[in-house]
């Protein structure tokens, strides 16, 4: 049988190769993680679907290749087999020809990795030998490599690091295939847009009235609280009916403006990456199931379980470093979106009101709101304006009505 790239979704029609978890010759199940592939977004492991053994391997982990492309075989029990890896083009390959029964000796149980195991020593290039395994018979657990991770003096140094002092103690961690991929999006976006960034001083008041009302209530109903970014969502959907050409994408040397908002929102991995799933057709939801949706995303990226497919067409993000207790964030531009937002800490502070005609102080919950628009696609004046109508928003709904 054929290994092939699976389609990971409807829009992904390449994918990377990132670990194959069997060599040539082994016995798989069709129970088995034999390989990983990831996109820019998301990761799966793939089962072998079959008993047999692994006789061919065409495609190294790291590679990229298009969906139905070929990786490898697996030939089914006590069929003669072809060992054939993967060899450089310059190469003579020489087929190596063996009869393989899948009653061999099992391997040693220390050397028998979980697809966890076998991803974290891939993610940070470590060999499972330079580890001590805990486990029964010696086995490798994750606990051993998360701990030898953690202890700086096991991290191999290479003979010179930039800045470094001699004496100092110094760790090295390796990118994940995560943090890789996000590194290339972010350099590749700002050397593709020039960002320009606006921000608005909003008084939440009026939503923070909406939260202390039914936020209670709200917890006890759902299990979480009831934050401010579902209505800061809200706003900028409202907002972008005004303002059309902040819900695009730049194609060549156009603005492609879209009816619809598909509202990407960023979600921390516990401090492992970043991802932003989409809400599709956000426009048309009520702050509630705005809510419901984001804490839905949330829980499934965090749980390793989105699919390529809930990264797909989004128009417009929301970034939100608000629980951090950020002052302003400067945010990069999702591409090929053309504008993004950040959320940041909303704190009680002193402002100045109005009150029968007198200038008074009140102590009012306030926060910033900063967007990063590309210049290409729109002007400081438009993007200021659509600021201007996200606060009037914020500041002006009665949102109790809209919650309650």
């Amino acid at each position: 049988m054929d290994v092939i790239m699976p389609q990971m979704g409807e829009t992904v029609a390449e994918g990377t190769l990132t670990v194959w978890h069997k060599e040539i010759g082994d016995r798989v199940s069709s129970s088995d993680i034999l390989f990983e592939i990831g996109t820019d977004k998301v990761e799966m492991e793939v089962p072998a679907l079959m008993d047999g053994v692994l006789t061919e391997i065409l495609v190294q982990a790291g590679e990229t290749v298009v969906v139905g492309a070929k990786l490898g075989a697996i030939m089914a029990k006590g069929e003669a087999v072809n060992l054939v890896s993967p060899k450089p083009e310059a190469e003579q390959i020489t087929p190596k020809f063996a009869s393989l029964s899948l009653d061999r000796p099992k391997r040693d149980l220390s050397k028998k990795l979980s697809p966890v195991v076998r991803k974290l020593l891939a993610e940070n290039n470590i060999s499972h030998k330079d580890i001590a395994g805990t486990g029964r018979d010696g086995r490798l657990k994750r606990s051993d490599v998360l701990a030898y991770l953690k202890t700086a003096s096991n991290v191999p140094v290479p003979e010179e690091v930039s800045g470094a002092i001699p004496g100092d103690g110094i760790m090295v961690v390796p990118f994940s295939y995560r943090r890789k991929m996000t590194a290339e999006h972010m350099v590749r976006s700002k050397a593709t847009s020039p960002h320009v960034l606006q921000a608005v001083e909003v008084d939440f008041s009026a939503v923070n009235k909406a939260r202390q009302s039914i936020g209670p209530d709200w917890k006890r109903r759902e299990g979480y609280s009831l934050t401010y970014l579902p209505f800061v969502a809200k706003a900028v959907c409202s907002a972008i009916k005004d303002f059309p050409h902040i819900n695009g994408h730049i194609e060549k040397d156009r603005l492609v403006v879209f009816e619809r908002v598909n509202l990407a929102m960023a979600i921390d991995l516990n401090f492992e990456g970043l991802v932003a799933p989409v809400i599709r057709h956000a426009d048309l939801k009520a702050v509630t199931e705005i809510a419901r949706a984001t804490n839905e995303l949330a829980t499934r990226a965090r749980a390793d379980k989105l699919t390529p497919d809930d990264f797909s067409n989004a128009t417009y993000t929301i970034s939100n470093n608000g629980s951090f207790g950020t002052l302003i964030t400067a945010p990069i531009i999702n591409q090929p979106q053309v504008a993004i937002l950040s959320t940041d800490g909303i704190t009680k502070r002193p402002v100045v009101i109005q009150q029968d005609g007198e200038d008074l102080i009140a102590i009012r919950p306030v926060g910033i709101l900063a967007q990063s628009f590309d210049h290409r696609a729109i002007d400081g004046s438009y993007s200021g304006a659509f600021m201007r109508r996200v606060k009037e928003i914020l500041e002006g709904k009665n949102w109790f009505e809209l919650v309650s």
